[in-house]
Formats: structure tokens, C-alpha cells, sequence
């Protein structure tokens, strides 16, 4: 191994040093995470082998759709690698109606883990990133009981720590625990993350923007005011060129930001059957919100503050706004602005939309 080269668990037992009268336990579950996810890592490089192919199975039985399997293989990782260390008093998961206390055989620790083990997992298919995101709570009086729902209905802000892999070219970690953000490669040769970006900072202002335009005619105007403005680009009033994509996938999206700037949105939309938002909270918005925060971001639902946000149930989703910060306030301040507000050009909203023929 290099010189100098700081694996996740040099780096985990560093901050514990800072921390006088730690007792580790923290620190432990984090490299339990780490593992949980490298071993994810492992089943999604192999694709459709894992994940539709079983030699038992027949083949009117197979699920054609490599996604369908590898989300239950990924969150059946998380589950086996978690709940037996005794870090942990019970699991919240995307993939699971419930909530699942650490059985009584095993010792119950004093956090909560909400994660959602393959997000993105419909790009498997055609092969795009995908990843895992997780958020790290204190379990209170849920560690010396029995667990209920309302243990996880905790804002935001009450995290002790979020982050996510991104299964990519590369297999990358990036980790907040409060106090900045820090991004670990996988070195496979030593089967290990080492530190390769630390302390990560988003720009406070980009020229991109990520959102599914398919989408348009089911924004809200505020939304529909600021993709027009961006693809209005230096004719428009932005007076500049933007980049627009859209990848599927939150933590390759939110990887971007976090290294090149921009804002993505997964706003609130009017698409049947009608919901508040679309992006889980406890499992989705709060970790990436968590981390976009402490690398210099914002996160909004277009109207809050998204770890201000109290839960009201475990599976709640919200819409979810984040990125450059310059960019994030524009779009709340245009929430706030009356529609007939400066600016607003009631033409920009004709029925054709993005699409609308040039001179109209």
C-alpha cells in the first residue's frame, strides 16, 4: 500500500481520536456499511448473471428483469452485514413495507439505519450507474425496547451521519457525519476505500441543470419559469448557456453536483395518481440533503427547508430541489413570488411547452 494512502477505517478511527470517550461503536458501523456496500458492488458488476439467472429455476419462473432481483440480492446485503453487530436497534428499508427491529437473539445498539440498497436500479438493464444511500439516526428509548414506526419519523437534521455509494467506472463512498463531506474510492488490489476526495465543496454557481423534461407539462410554473429561463440561454434573462441531463439515477446525479456544480430537480408534479412528492425522505431526500449541506449546497422542496421536514410516515417521499446554492434560492424565491411576479412570461407556458415551434 502507498505511503500516505488513508483507508476508510484509518480515517473512521482519526475522527474517533477527535472525539474523547467515543466508544467506537460508530465508528465500527460505518466500516460495517462500507463492507455491506462492497460486497453490493460485487453483485451489481456481474449484472444480469446475478441478476436474473438461477440454474434451479425454470424458465417460464425467471424474472427477465436483472433490476427486480439485484434490488432484493442488494438489500438482503444490507440486512445479513447490519443488523447481527449490535450497532444497531433496527433498519428501515425502500425494499421492505416495515420497519425491521434487530431481532431479540441479537444485541440492540443505540442508532437506526434507513437505506435504500439499490437506488437507480432500473438503469441495471442498460448497464448506467447505480448506488446505495443510507442515513445513520440515534434509536433513544427505541434501543432498550421494542420498535415502533414513529422510532424513524425524526427530521433531517437529527442525523448523525449520511452517505452513498455510487457503483460507477469506479466504486466510490461519500461520507458526511456532520462535519464536511469526504469521497473514498475502492482500491480492489487492497479491498479497501481510501480517501481520494476530501472535503468536498459544490459551487455556488453552474450552468447545469438535471431533471426528466419529459415531465414538463406536470410542473409547477415556479419550475416551468426556471428550466424555460435556462434553456432560454444567453437570449434569455439568465443571459448564458446551461447544460441540461437527467442520468435516473439520484446518487450519480448528486456525485455530479457535488464534483462540477448544478442543481437537479425532482420537483412536485400533477402525474396521476396525484402524490406530494416523488423522492423518499427518510431514506432518499434527508441523507442527500445531509450531504449536499455540509459540501456548501442547498436542498429544498421548493418551499422548505428538506431536514426541516418532519416525517409522517416511513415511506413519505417529497419533491426535492437541490445543488448550487445561488441556483436553489432562485428557484424557492421563484415559489414565493406571486405568479404574475417580474419576470414571469405567461407565453413561456403555451400548451406545446419545451417544445413550443421557434417564434412562439
Amino acid at each position: 500500500m502507498p505511503l500516505g494512502i488513508k483507508t476508510l477505517t484509518r480515517y473512521t478511527i482519526e475522527e474517533e481520536h477527535r472525539h474523547p470517550g467515543s466508544s467506537g461503536e460508530f465508528s465500527a458501523l460505518v466500516n460495517v456499511l462500507a463492507t455491506a456496500t462492497k460486497i453490493i458492488a460485487n453483485r451489481v458488476t456481474r449484472g444480469a448473471i446475478v441478476g436474473s439467472y438461477d440454474p434451479d429455476e425454470s424458465e417460464a419462473e425467471a424474472d427477465p428483469t436483472a433490476h427486480r432481483r439485484l434490488d432484493a440480492v442488494a438489500n438482503e446485503v444490507m440486512l445479513s452485514q447490519t443488523r447481527w453487530t449490535g450497532h444497531l436497534a433496527g433498519l428501515l428499508s425502500e425494499q421492505m413495507p416495515a420497519v425491521t427491529p434487530v431481532p431479540e437473539t441479537h444485541r440492540r445498539g443505540k442508532y437506526l439505519l434507513a437505506f435504500d440498497p439499490l437506488d437507480g436500479s432500473s438503469n441495471i438493464d442498460v448497464n448506467l450507474p447505480v448506488g446505495t444511500i443510507f442515513s445513520v439516526l440515534r434509536a433513544g428509548a427505541a434501543a432498550g425496547r421494542e420498535l415502533v414506526d414513529t422510532d424513524f419519523l425524526q427530521p433531517g437534521v437529527e442525523q448523525v451521519c449520511a452517505g452513498f455509494t455510487l457503483y460507477g467506472p469506479a466504486t466510490m463512498l461519500v461520507l458526511t457525519t456532520g462535519d464536511g463531506v469526504d469521497g473514498f474510492t475502492l482500491d480492489r488490489e487492497i479491498g479497501a476505500f481510501v480517501l481520494t476526495h476530501p472535503r468536498m465543496r459544490i459551487p455556488q454557481d453552474t450552468s447545469g441543470f438535471a431533471i426528466n423534461a419529459a415531465n414538463d407539462r406536470f410542473w409547477d410554473r415556479p419550475v416551468r419559469r426556471y428550466v424555460h429561463e435556462c434553456l432560454d440561454g444567453v437570449d434569455g434573462p439568465r443571459g448564458r448557456y446551461f447544460n441540461m441531463r437527467w442520468v435516473a439515477s439520484l446518487v450519480a446525479d448528486t456525485f455530479h453536483i457535488l464534483t462540477r456544480g448544478g442543481v437537479y430537480l425532482y420537483p412536485y408534479d400533477s402525474r396521476p395518481p396525484t402524490r406530494q412528492g416523488r423522492v423518499a425522505l427518510l431514506y432518499g431526500a434527508n441523507p442527500i440533503a445531509f450531504i449536499v449541506e455540509q459540501a456548501g449546497g442547498a436542498a429544498t422542496t421548493g418551499t422548505e427547508r428538506v431536514l426541516d421536514l418532519t416525517p409522517d410516515s416511513v415511506h413519505q417521499r417529497v419533491p426535492l430541489i437541490f445543488g448550487s446554492r445561488t441556483e436553489v434560492e432562485r428557484i424557492e424565491r421563484y415559489h414565493r413570488e406571486p405568479e404574475e411576479g417580474p419576470g414571469f412570461d405567461r407565453s413561456l407556458f403555451g400548451s406545446r411547452s419545451l417544445f413550443r415551434p421557434a417564434g412562439h
